[in-house]
């Protein structure tokens, strides 16, 4: 066993611990999803509160490990050119486990049903189905996972600023603001630059609030401000789940250019996108309070403006770059490769339905239906997911990669129900069928019985695509600085 292998030995089994855990609460979660559909396509009967149980265990499951297995594809493809560190990589994955504990508790045995977004004051207003503690246990639990990202985000700050003086200049500012463009600075490096700055934000800022509601439950007499915590609350969350896909996105920059042997070469335009994502991801949150009339309106204006903005600009580098790159390149399309370009493709989509929902007009009506489910199912079923799975896919398989008949048909299946879902989803949100019903009237059924066929067939497919990973899992590999 050579010297490298060696050293290498803790980072694989890190990689590995996330790639296990990750798919597999991915899949447990995609089971949850299901269960909802059928519930509301009344197949199977679920009492209420075991609904809203289920859909807060769905939601807060589905963000949060979206937000892991990202990391890990950031920390992956990082490693190339920075030196980071295998224990604060770890901690991250301590810390979010002790904080899923938690939650699960607070839920499963604390009977806690106040969605993922634990909306301020709502945690402590539970008409008696749930008590403080059950609350607590919830936003501690958030408290921890948060806590584990900033552990390892500050590592990757401080292997970026030693190996490159700073954020700013990670994210290529220094270049633009010289002129002087350097084709060969890591595209990895400037996504995750951006991705440091934008989380540690917006992470610290739900960390308040967090600590605020808290404080809120068991000294009632603390109050907090609600159009405050709110804005918070959504900052946090707007914030985390578009980082997700943006930390993916290295994996694209990395393994794209080891199919086609050309390299990522970087752009003018490529860190202007990249800048200017850094501003905006930050700024046009407030596309979700447009209904609060007592927002400032100055606020509402600026979330329906850059909702027009808010990700196209790295989106359109990134896909014509990804084009670029695979243009007569005589690429062999496995199942690694089709997974990518597969989510990029979600990605894209996915921004459509969002776009309109940023209207004011049509989100007047559409805020609070299906529709919004349906556009960021979008992204994360038929965008990230796809994605990470095929990062996955090839770190672990790309060495000895025989592809069958079944792996095919798999992935069509999981692309084509996973549309017919998401398209049902947006359906029913145009129709009128209201989010977060547990019970469903007769007119709305045969929208959400179509929808939970193609649940059903993505999960069959799912189940698939991650087992085959997870017996994969032993010839995973890992590089470094």
């Amino acid at each position: 066993m050579s010297e490298q292998t060696v050293k290498g030995a803790p980072a694989r089994l890190a990689f590995q611990l996330y790639v296990g855990i990750g798919v597999a609460v991915f899949l447990l979660m995609m089971v949850a999803g299901a269960v909802l559909r059928m519930a509301q396509g009344a197949w199977i009967d679920i009492p209420a509160n075991y609904f809203y149980q289920i859909m807060t265990l769905h939601g807060a499951g589905m963000v949060g490990t979206s937000g892991l297995a990202a990391a890990a594809v950031m920390w992956y493809f990082l490693r190339r050119h920075v030196d980071l560190s295998t224990g604060a990589f770890l901690t991250m994955l301590g810390l979010s486990l002790v904080g899923v504990v938690m939650i699960l508790a607070s839920i499963g045995i604390g009977g806690f049903a106040a969605a993922w977004t634990f909306l301020y004051p709502l945690p402590a207003k539970s008409a008696g189905l749930w008590g403080p503690h059950a609350a607590a246990g919830y936003v501690g639990g958030l408290i921890f996972i948060g806590v584990g990202f900033l552990v390892f985000y500050v590592d990757c700050a401080i292997a970026i600023i030693k190996r490159y003086g700073g954020l700013l200049r990670g994210l290529g500012i220094d270049q633009l603001l010289s002129g002087k463009i350097d084709t060969d600075h890591p595209p990895t490096v400037v996504a995750s630059s951006m991705v440091i700055i934008i989380n540690v934000i917006g992470i610290a800022v739900g960390a308040v609030v967090l600590v605020m509601t808290l404080v809120n439950l068991y000294v009632p007499s603390i109050a907090i401000d609600a159009l405050l915590a709110k804005n918070m609350i959504f900052f946090f969350g707007h914030v985390f789940i578009n980082a997700t896909i943006y930390m993916a996105v290295t994996g694209v920059y990395e393994i794209l250019p080891a199919y086609t042997g050309r390299p990522w070469k970087i752009s003018r335009p490529f860190l202007a996108a990249w800048a200017a994502v850094t501003l905006v991801v930050m700024a046009v949150y407030p596309h979700h309070t447009l209904m609060d009339f007592v927002q400032p309106k100055w606020a509402l204006v600026l979330g329906q403006v850059l909702s027009y903005l808010s990700g196209i600009p790295v989106l359109l580098v990134t896909i014509w770059g990804a084009l670029a790159n695979l243009h007569r390149s005589g690429v062999r399309w496995e199942l690694p490769l089709r997974l990518i370009v597969f989510g990029l493709l979600g990605w894209s989509i996915g921004i459509i339905p969002a776009i309109i929902d940023g209207t004011i007009r049509v989100n007047y009506v559409m805020h609070n239906t299906l529709w919004v489910p349906g556009h960021f199912h979008l992204y994360l079923l038929l965008g990230l997911l796809p994605m990470l799975l095929g990062i996955m896919y090839f770190a672990a398989t790309r060495a000895n990669w025989q592809e069958s008949v079944a792996d095919r048909l798999m992935f069509w299946i999981y692309g084509v129900a996973g549309l017919v879902f998401c398209l049902f989803l947006l359906l029913g949100g145009s129709s009128s069928v209201p989010r977060r019903f547990a019970v469903h009237a007769q007119e709305w059924l045969m929208l959400t019985q179509i929808g939970a066929v193609a649940a059903v067939l993505v999960l069959l497919a799912s189940l698939y695509l991650g087992i085959k990973l997870l017996r994969r899992l032993p010839h995973l590999q890992v590089g470094g600085a």
